[in-house]
């Protein structure tokens, strides 16, 4: 117990922990030292960003995906799957409304589907001349160098693409013989050398994963300090390999929030939908150990069922406005309030890992 409280003290601190140290974190919990970090990270959040809540207005444009990974329910070979590319114009509304409603960032996320690449740099150009006080995001995974190149010349300014697990041999166990963990790391490294603010993230209770990588996930975030970090429970979906595995629990994703928060102080933190459906206030819970950021959905409502990458998805039905309404009640009565503006990272003096 003293080990655990005294590992907690040097990640407040800002103290650069070890592989063996965050792999004692994940396996030697109590209930005293969950509550500890949750106190902890809150009071970082809270020191930074106080009690704003960013929103991010999610348009997913198309579940048109090349790859086959074995957890998604938007995997290529799902032929249950009714496919939608969005228009332009579709997509343009679902922004101008958004915009109506108060969000000033866009995330504009698909499966990878590369024939949409040069309607992104249009789609981007456009919102930017539009709407100059926002940010747009792109989440449309994997691509090459010139293309993520593109996408920042066009006024790109975020890119989202989690990392899924800094373990070669279990991102090998999650993915197709085709898909290579060396090219996720280095797109990862070509998006920060191209000047996004990036943002990368793993599953928590993703099929084979052990508290071993667990601890190079948090070795990994560490090293690379992203700018935004994404994590969600694994939840399964009947259409895919992995359909009969078990989900990941509320309870660990609530703790790797927060030793998140306190390990990248200034970090952007999403409680992610994925933790608001396997728990009716899991995305509330989520701000209280520490997150910061909450994703609303902008996507048409006819389109939304058709982009399930797990099975259960809240919000399918709501169009944005109930949504934002929802919301904003909701994060009042834990205290917390949603703010019009970009929510770009604030960087905290003095927070480097020693």
């Amino acid at each position: 117990m003293d080990q655990l409280f005294s590992i907690i003290d040097s990640l407040s601190a800002g103290v650069r922990l070890s592989e063996e140290q965050f792999a004692s974190l994940v396996t030697h919990r109590s209930d005293e030292g969950d509550r500890l970090l949750r106190t902890r990270a809150a009071a970082v959040r809270d020191e930074i960003y106080g009690k704003n809540v960013y929103v991010r207005g999610l348009i997913e444009l198309s579940n048109v995906c090349k790859n086959d990974c074995y957890y998604c329910g938007i995997r290529k070979s799902n032929p249950d799957l009714q496919r939608y590319r969005l228009s332009e114009a579709q997509i343009m509304h679902c922004v101008r409304s958004g915009h109506d409603l108060g969000f000033r960032t866009f995330v504009l996320q698909s499966g990878e589907d590369p024939s949409t690449d040069e309607a992104i740099c249009d789609i981007v150009k456009q919102i930017k001349t539009e709407y100059p006080d926002c940010a747009v995001t792109l989440s449309l995974g994997e691509r090459d160098r010139s293309t993520y190149e593109a996408f920042r010349a066009a006024g790109a300014d975020r890119y989202l693409l989690r990392h899924e697990t800094a373990t070669k041999a279990h991102y090998e166990k999650l993915h197709p013989a085709d898909m290579s963990f060396e090219h996720r790391m280095q797109c990862l490294g070509d998006l920060r050398d191209l000047g996004y603010a990036v943002g990368a993230g793993f599953m928590v209770g993703a099929p084979y994963q052990t508290p071993e990588d667990l601890a190079r996930d948090f070795v990994f975030l560490q090293e690379f300090r992203p700018d935004m970090v994404g994590i969600g429970p694994f939840i399964p979906h009947k259409d895919t390999p992995f359909k009969d595995m078990p989900a990941g629990s509320l309870e660990d994703t609530l703790y790797y929030l927060s030793i998140i928060r306190l390990m990248l102080p200034d970090v952007l933190l999403p409680a992610t939908t994925a933790l608001g459906t396997i728990h009716p206030l899991g995305r509330e819970m989520g701000i209280q150990h520490g997150a910061n950021v909450i994703m609303p959905n902008l996507s048409p409502v006819t389109v939304r069922k058709m982009y399930q990458l797990y099975d259960g998805k809240i919000c399918v039905n709501d169009d944005a406005a109930q949504c934002g309404a929802c919301l904003d009640l909701r994060l009042e009565k834990i205290g917390h309030r949603i703010v019009v503006d970009r929510g770009d990272r604030k960087h905290r003096k003095g927070d480097e890992i020693r």
